[in-house]
């Protein structure tokens, strides 16, 4: 019988819980929020529907590719692993400098955020306890991942079930609300003309939309019989929540039409709303409370390892990178990014964190993706358990797309794409220093 080291993770991660991973890390609170911010972006349901098939199919590509990564090497760390392994340290370490310092807490923030915003708005609180709320649910969430991932699988496979009954209610309502004028769902809106860069941006909010696959490769090393679990849950995973999103996009503009679903700050508020009432509202509320949390168990779960791994080959601080021998959970990498999260929750200074680093967290998966060309040369006469179909078509399809997509945002918002090239750039001075500091200990 063989016994796991005490500094070392245990897989326990079966692949249903895997699976729920996927769909809880995918499905936050974008999914009931950003459908109207791409309805403005375009002029009918068609291509509205079309954005999310065209983005949910390229994410599809991704994910086969990440799966491959997965079962080539699955270790915690996930993307961090593979650039350092392909490209060197500094690479890997421009990856862990944007998303696991400013991405993932910033991501965790806003989050924790929308989380309290709804569950105050469910519960009747005033919105003086939305910033209280969403840095207890962080320091919930942390507290229950510090027992170990067993812990914090569990709550995660709870929350994911709760938001899939969110989604299946949101479609069912938009069904019932279309009876009769189902067209509506992909007629032409003649009043809101928009540019084909305009379509094309859009795409980008799709993807971000889609993210969140990567947490699963984060967690790699906590997953049994990984060559096996990675790859089917990666794919089950990732197609459902395909089909969640075309179904309540569609659901969306069948109950609102195009032009509503454009106009609308609330989509999942106001769909509910026309059938029930504000007791539907409320209900929804709940649901949403639901799915953002899960979301924020999954990124601090996830971006904890990211930041263990890193502790681990000295390029963040060595206490981090220490795994408890009982639990088996990176607890000081929990605490500290949970602490950064909340810092900023209360400081409100996150929105534009993530501006500034939705390009980078995209440019992370280009090259991510990048890697698999590497070791596909470098161990060609290694058996991987998995290969992604169509080599090289797919990761070429998706890194050609998504780099495209990342150019034509830079032309329309140049700012946000500009802050976002810049934090990446700091992080080069940061990685030397960091390496003067530690041969200076």
């Amino acid at each position: 019988m063989s016994i796991e080291p005490a500094n070392a993770y245990v897989r326990r991660l079966t692949t249903w819980d895997a699976a729920m991973i996927v769909i809880g890390g995918v499905i936050g609170a974008g999914i009931f929020r950003n459908p109207a911010t791409i309805a403005q972006q375009t002029s009918s349901g068609l291509q509205v529907l079309s954005l999310w098939v065209i983005g949910g199919l390229l994410t599809l590509a991704g994910v086969l590719c990440y799966a491959e990564l997965g079962a080539r090497r699955p270790q915690a760390g996930g993307t961090y692993v593979y650039l350092r392994e392909a490209f060197g340290q500094l690479p890997a370490f421009l990856f862990g400098w944007t998303m696991a310092l400013i991405n993932y807490p910033g991501s965790v923030a806003a989050v924790a955020t929308i989380f309290a915003d709804y569950f105050c708005t469910a519960t009747g609180l005033s919105e003086l306890w939305v910033k209280p709320v969403a840095a207890g649910g962080i320091v919930f969430i942390v507290g229950i991942n510090l027992f170990g991932i067993r812990a914090g699988a569990w709550v995660q496979n709870v929350f994911t079930v709760l938001k899939i009954a969110a989604i299946a209610l949101l479609v069912a309502v938009g069904l019932v609300l279309a009876r009769g004028h189902l067209g509506t769902a992909l007629a032409v809106d003649t009043s809101h003309p928009v540019s084909s860069w305009a379509f094309v941006g859009a795409l980008l909010p799709v993807l971000f939309t889609y993210g969140g696959f990567h947490y699963l490769n984060d967690l790699a090393g906590e997953v049994r019989n990984p060559q096996r679990t990675l790859p089917r849950a990666l794919g089950m995973g990732m197609a459902g929540v395909v089909i969640c999103y075309v179904l309540v996009n569609f659901a969306y503009l069948a109950g609102l039409g195009h032009a509503g679903l454009a106009a609308s700050h609330a989509p999942a508020a106001d769909l509910m709303r026309r059938l029930f009432g504000e007791s539907g509202a409320t209900v929804i509320a709940i649901g949403i409370a639901c799915s953002a949390f899960g979301y924020c168990n999954i990124a601090i779960a996830g971006g904890a390892r990211v930041l263990q791994t890193m502790g681990a080959d000295g390029m963040f601080f060595r206490a981090a990178g220490r795994i408890d021998p009982r639990t088996r959970a990176p607890q000081i990498a929990l605490a500290a990014l949970g602490a950064w999260a909340i810092v900023l929750t209360v400081s409100g200074s996150f929105n534009q964190l993530l501006d500034y680093t939705t390009v980078g967290e995209w440019l992370a998966h280009v090259f991510g993706i990048g890697t698999l060309f590497w070791y596909r040369r470098h161990f060609a006469d290694q058996p991987s358990p998995y290969r992604v179909p169509l080599y090289p078509l797919l990761p070429l399809v998706f890194v050609i797309t998504v780099f495209s997509v990342i150019v034509a945002t830079a032309i329309r918002t140049p700012g946000d794409a500009g802050m976002s090239l810049l934090i990446i750039a700091l992080g080069v001075p940061a990685y030397y220093g960091w390496r003067r500091v530690s041969r200076l200990r």
